[in-house]
């Protein structure tokens, strides 16, 4: 397991916070109240190990098959259901959304290899990740990935906690399946518009790995 750059300057932050407050403790706090120094301590000690896992890279054994389309994100499979697509396709489509939880890992890779056809970041709100229009209202990106099997959507949504989604492709770059797009920090969703003659492998209420599992085949 390794870290992703996207933490350092969090985890140092909380490492400041937990060891400043350990020495203030030492020098201010009333032996008598040792009790209250070891449980704050603890606590600031759990935030910490909380920031670190959280920007966690777990280590993995990636899936690549050209006909596969493989899980953007860690998280637990919230939607499978054809849908509007209204910002690009203007059509009906295949989502399926990833809802990604605090203590999931939050890189975000692509499903399949291709070309970037479409990106765009949108500001918005923060609903939480799973309400119904989040997709819609929420600060997100949409981006398009083609292939000569077709074009799949993806689309990143801050949720509640979430405050920032970085994206690392741009309009006309070539990616690879499983290669990191983007991040988002503290809690969001990920959905994915396929077209509609895709075969979904998962099912509503499956945890997904990114890069591993095989959310549909097309």
């Amino acid at each position: 397991m390794t870290i992703h750059r996207e933490g350092y300057r969090y985890i140092i932050a909380a490492t400041i916070l937990w060891i400043g407050f350990a020495w203030l403790a030492a020098h201010f706090i009333p032996d008598w109240l040792f009790w209250l120094k070891a449980v704050i301590t603890f606590l600031l000690f759990l935030v910490w190990a909380w920031v670190v896992a959280f920007f966690r890279i777990p280590s993995r054994n990636f899936v690549h098959a050209e006909h596969k389309i493989i899980a953007p994100a860690d998280g637990r499979v919230v939607v499978i259901e054809e849908a509007y697509e209204p910002e690009y396709f203007k059509a009906n489509r295949l989502q399926v959304s990833i809802f990604m939880s605090p203590v999931n890992a939050h890189v975000n890779r692509n499903p399949v290899s291709g070309v970037i056809k479409y990106m765009k970041y949108h500001k918005g709100k923060y609903l939480v990740a799973w309400h119904p229009k989040s997709s819609t209202e929420n600060e997100r990106t949409t981006i398009v990935i083609g292939n000569d099997r077709g074009d799949i959507l993806l689309r990143q949504i801050a949720g509640a906690m979430a405050r920032r989604i970085r994206f690392y492709v741009q309009e006309d770059d070539i990616v690879k399946q499983n290669e990191e797009f983007g991040f988002i920090r503290f809690g969001s969703r990920v959905d994915l518009f396929l077209p509609l003659d895709t075969k979904v492998k998962v099912n509503i209420g499956d945890n997904v790995k990114g890069g591993v599992t095989v959310v549909a085949e097309y």
